[in-house]
């Protein structure tokens, strides 16, 4: 292995910062706990595994050659998350006080429904999209890397943001009586919605 220890540990700790960001999957998980508990939840979380096996496979086998060739790639899909998260979190505010059941896309009953709603979130997730993408490659030299350093980096993608998926499930499985109620679930919107704008206007300055 060429990859040391530390930026091993480096870049555990921004997969947790990346999954502690309010998000896509932050809503997939909680329509799915609160419809159906942890039981509709895990499903997910195991779908959404699949596309954080991918991305980083991605960013190390080819995404740094695009990056190199087009300088501006980076940046245009910086300004095109920012505002995915700005539009995400106006709609989330302005629909504070909806169940977030409603959306039958991610409430769907079975298992299988439930693991392709993870699949079909963390594909189309521009803050997935934007750390494996643009970050990735600042913690490792991705010209001396092995096939067991991509094994590690990869089975760390996966392993380290499915447990704190797994855990936020049964966290919402357990206090989805209180966030059932009108009052808490507008509460919870409107302050994830004012997180998620807060995050919109940040990534541009990063």
């Amino acid at each position: 292995m060429t990859i040391g220890a530390w930026d091993l540990a480096l870049y555990a700790g921004a997969l947790v910062v990346l999954f502690l960001t309010p998000g896509p999957v932050w809503v997939a998980l909680t329509a799915r706990a609160l419809s159906g508990g942890f039981t509709a939840a895990w499903p997910l979380a195991l779908g959404v595994a699949i596309g954080d096996a991918l991305w980083p496979l991605l960013a190390i086998l080819g995404v740094t050659w695009i990056v190199s060739v087009f300088a501006g790639f980076m940046v245009v899909l910086k300004w095109v998350a920012a505002g995915v998260f700005l539009l995400m979190g106006t709609v989330l505010i302005r629909n504070a006080g909806r169940q977030v059941g409603a959306d039958s896309r991610l409430t769907r009953p079975g298992q299988w429904a439930g693991f392709a709603a993870g699949v079909a979130v963390i594909l189309g997730n521009p803050k997935a999209i934007l750390f494996y993408m643009g970050v990735l490659p600042g913690f490792f030299d991705l010209t001396r890397v092995t096939a067991t350093d991509i094994a590690v980096v990869v089975a760390i993608s996966i392993i380290l943001p499915l447990i704190c998926n797994l855990a936020f499930a049964v966290f919402i499985d357990r206090a989805r009586r209180v966030l059932s109620s009108p009052k808490a679930l507008r509460r919870t919107n409107l302050t994830a919605g004012w997180l998620l704008i807060a995050v919109g206007c940040v990534i541009p300055l990063t």
